[in-house]
Formats: C-alpha cells, structure tokens, sequence
C-alpha cells in the first residue's frame, strides 16, 4: 500500500479552531448548495481551490463542492442544475452569473477489476470517468495534494487525505501518485503544476517536476481548444512573465507554441524573447491595476517572433514587404492552430493588428489621419511602441504618432504632408501620349 493510501484511509481532520476558513469568506450561493445537500442527507464538502486559496488567506476564483449524491440527484435538488460533461459527468448549479461546480466523488482505478464501469482509458489518457466511490477514493483521484483538501459543512473542520496542508505550510506543489502515471492519464496536469506554482509563489515537488520534460510531447495529444483555455489561465492571470519563464525552463512552451520557440531558437540576437517578455510584463501590469487584457493582443505578441521570422524568409525571395507579412502571418496562424486552438474572433483582430505594422511606420500623408480613425489602431499603436523599445521600429516614428495622437486638428493638420498633387503627377504620367500633331510655337516672352 502507497503512503498516499494509507495517508487516504487515517485522514487528518482539522477542526474549525485550527484552520483559516470561515463561513463568511465562502460565496452565499455555495453555502446554499452545500447545505441543501447536507439537509437532503448527503455529504458535502468545499474542495479543491477554494479550500487552498481560503486557507492562504487569498480570495477564491470560484467554489466546487463534492458530494455523495449522484449527478441525478443533485439534479433533483436544484432547479437551476444542468448536468454538463461526457468526461466528466458534473452538476452545475447556476446562481445568475455565479456557477456552482459539483462533483460526484470518483472511485480510483483498478487495473485488476474485469469492468471499470463508465471508465474509458486509451494509452494510459482517461478518456472518460464516471466511476463512482468514497471520498477517499475521490482525494485519491484529484492531481496535487494541496487541491485535495476538503471543507466539511457538517462541522466545519478540513479533511486532510494527502498531506495537503503540509504541503501548502512548505510551499510545495506535489502530484497525488506516481507522476508518469497521472501525467499519462491528464498531460494538462503539466500546464497545472506549473500555473500553480507561479500564482502561489511555491516550489515544484522535484519528483514532480522530474518527468514534465520526458514527457512534454503528450501535450499534442490534447485538444487545441482545451489548450487555448489552459493558456488563457496561464497568461492573463497575473503571472504571464513568469509563467512564459517556467514553461520554457520546462520544455512545454515549444509544445505549445512551435513555431515560436524555434524562431526564438534562431534569434542569437534575442530580440524575440526581449519582446514577448516586454509585452507579457505589461500584460501583468494593466492585471495589477485593474484594467483589461484581450487574447488578441496577448497571442499577436506571443505569435510575432515567428511572423517576424517567416516574413524574412519570405522577403528573401524578392516578395514587397506587405505581402510577405501577409504570407508570413497567414503561416503562422495556420501552424499555431494545430496546437494551441485560437478562435476566429481573435485570430482575424491578430492579422488586422499586425498588418497595420508597416502602415504605421510610414508616418505622414493623409493616410495618417484615415490611420487614427482604425477600430484597431491603439491596439497596433501599442503594439509598435513594443517594437520600438526592443528595436524593431524607428524611436522617432513612435515620437511622431505619440505626438499626433496628442495634437489638435490644426496641429495634425501641420505634421502631415499632403501627397495628393504627387499622386495625380504619377498617374498623368501613366496616360498614353496624346496623336501626333504640329505644335504651333508660342510667342517668345518680351
């Protein structure tokens, strides 16, 4: 038997007295859903993140509760429930924007046992688990111990099955099991260890952390849309500088981001990597003061090393810069989706914002007042100031459209050339010669 089997049979329960949690840091709507289950007979606990950020005194995202009670039942419960999830069979308990999570506890997997029930496992990856069991089996089931720790509404005490608490006292992100086996079952659990380890400050168990580079490729067996979820937790909570740093000290950023970490590979200058960390270290700041982040702003960096370096391949072959950017982004979307799924919603704004690069770094003309009006100039405005700190851009040019921005009509007016007479010039000489004819000579000038 396992330490972590034993640890599952002589829990540690921690009463009210001895732990941080308090009812009145715990969401009305999962203390509604909690206590229906108990009064209905059922055992029902907080778990998971709620029950570790509430214990690190920090704020939970949101609230998931386990339970006995089969996902019919809760169904039978609440009114509002809708059963979601083939993988995963779950109850959602919706409170006007507010969903309640609950689980039914799962049983642990029996290689020995002739029918696993509603379990499917393809080369090792759990392809679908409905197999109900104890709550010990449940703690058993979950990933890192310090998500293993459950809040029992009956009294109000912490049950400990996997040395959670220990663990979250030392800092300490540490897979429940043998870490090939639970990477195999979820290789997303890779992406977790890393994303908790970054938003808690803690450090990767190393028995943990050994097998994350081996086994970094079973990512590709992940969905692209599940990808572009875990990325979305990965960079735009906060932590995205930081969590761009320990992906590649991992080996998983290639996994996700090929194309982009082989330009960065290339870029002996590493200009790539100056700009994706710029661009990730603004991200976490417009976090820390409250204001928004859009995916496409986030991707259109992150993306950039390898457009910048597809577009130079391109204009070695004696392609216009416009359309080399083109092709090169048109390449790099299609590359990129074949691991990391972004949306169309974001991925045609991606293009529109990296298109607009060269436009902006012909200043002048009338072309720059059309410019300003872009639904996506700031964006792109932005995004060349990025370019101008690690050298891609001309500072001057980025002096000059900070200052158009800020000037008024007349004093755009001024600091634009008007380029309409050379226009006309171009095209009169592209008429055709006029027939032949005796010109009469004019009078000479007195």
């Amino acid at each position: 038997m396992t330490d972590d089997q034993n640890s599952a049979r002589n829990p540690r329960v921690i009463p009210r007295s001895e732990h941080r949690i308090s009812r009145a840091n715990i969401s009305d709507n999962a203390l509604k859903v909690l206590y229906r289950l108990h009064n209905a007979g059922y055992e029902a606990y907080l778990v998971g993140g709620g029950v570790r950020d509430l214990s690190l005194g920090r704020e939970p995202k949101d609230f998931d509760v386990a339970t006995d009670a089969r996902p019919e039942a809760v169904k039978e419960l609440f009114r509002n429930c809708r059963l979601i999830g083939r993988r995963f069979r779950l109850a959602h308990v919706h409170f006007g924007p507010e969903i309640i999570e609950v689980a039914t506890f799962r049983a642990l997997d029996d290689p020995n046992s002739e029918s696993n029930g509603d379990r499917v496992i393809e080369d090792g990856l759990i392809v679908r688990d409905n197999v109900y069991g104890t709550l010990a089996e449940d703690a058993l089931r979950r990933d890192f111990t310090i998500n293993s720790l459950y809040y029992n509404i009956a009294d109000f005490s912490v049950v400990d099955h996997a040395g959670g608490m220990e663990d979250l006292q030392a800092g300490v992100v540490r897979l429940i099991g043998d870490p090939e086996v639970r990477y195999r079952e979820d290789p997303v659990r890779m992406l977790r260890a890393i994303r908790f380890a970054v938003k808690l400050g803690f450090k990767i168990h190393p028995d943990t952390a050994r097998p994350i580079g081996p086994m970094a490729e079973l990512l590709r067996n992940i969905p692209a849309a599940r990808l572009f979820e875990e990325s979305l937790k990965l960079f735009m909570a906060g932590t995205a500088l930081e969590s761009f740093e320990a992906l590649r000290k991992y080996g998983l950023f290639g996994e996700l981001f090929p194309g982009v970490e082989q330009a960065l590979a290339r870029d002996t200058g590493g200009t790539g990597v100056r700009f994706i960390s710029l661009a990730l270290k603004n991200t976490d700041q417009r976090v820390a003061e409250g204001k928004p982040v859009t995916p496409t702003f986030l991707f259109a960096a992150l993306l950039w090393p390898a457009v910048r370096d597809a577009m130079q391949g391109y204009l070695e072959q004696d392609m216009n810069e416009m359309a080399a950017l083109q092709a090169a982004a048109q390449d790099a979307i299609h590359d990129q989706l074949q691991r990391v799924g972004i949306p169309k919603r974001f991925s045609i704004p991606i293009r529109e914002l990296w298109m607009l690069q060269p436009r902006l770094e012909r200043k002048g003309g009338r072309r720059s007042l059309r410019l300003l009006g872009h639904p996506r100039f700031r964006a792109a405005y932005d995004f060349m100031l990025l370019r101008a700190e690690v050298g891609e851009v001309d500072p001057e040019v980025a002096a000059w459209w900070r200052d158009f921005q800020a000037g008024s009509d007349e004093e755009r007016q001024t600091m634009t050339v008007d380029d309409a007479p050379r226009r006309k010039r171009r095209r009169r000489r592209r008429k055709p010669p006029a027939a032949a004819a005796s010109p009469t000579p004019s009078a000479p000038s007195e």
